[in-house]
């Protein structure tokens, strides 16, 4: 399992927050990860450049 560690920005409270992404898990995912400041649940919308292994993440709000 290859894993980088990047941040995401909590939806709710716009706090930066570390994550740990799977780069064998594919390109293209999406999973909840809790905020670690305010608790709310954060959709993670996550893309991984092939080249280079750059990690884009865009946040949400879980419904």
């Amino acid at each position: 399992m290859m894993e980088n560690t990047s941040q995401f920005v909590c939806a709710f409270c716009g706090e930066k927050n570390p994550t740990f992404v799977d780069i064998g898990a594919g390109n293209s995912q999406s999973y909840v990860e809790d905020c670690q400041v305010c608790c709310n649940p954060n959709v993670l919308y996550i893309e991984i450049d092939e080249d280079t292994l750059d990690v884009n993440i865009e946040t949400d709000c879980e419904s």
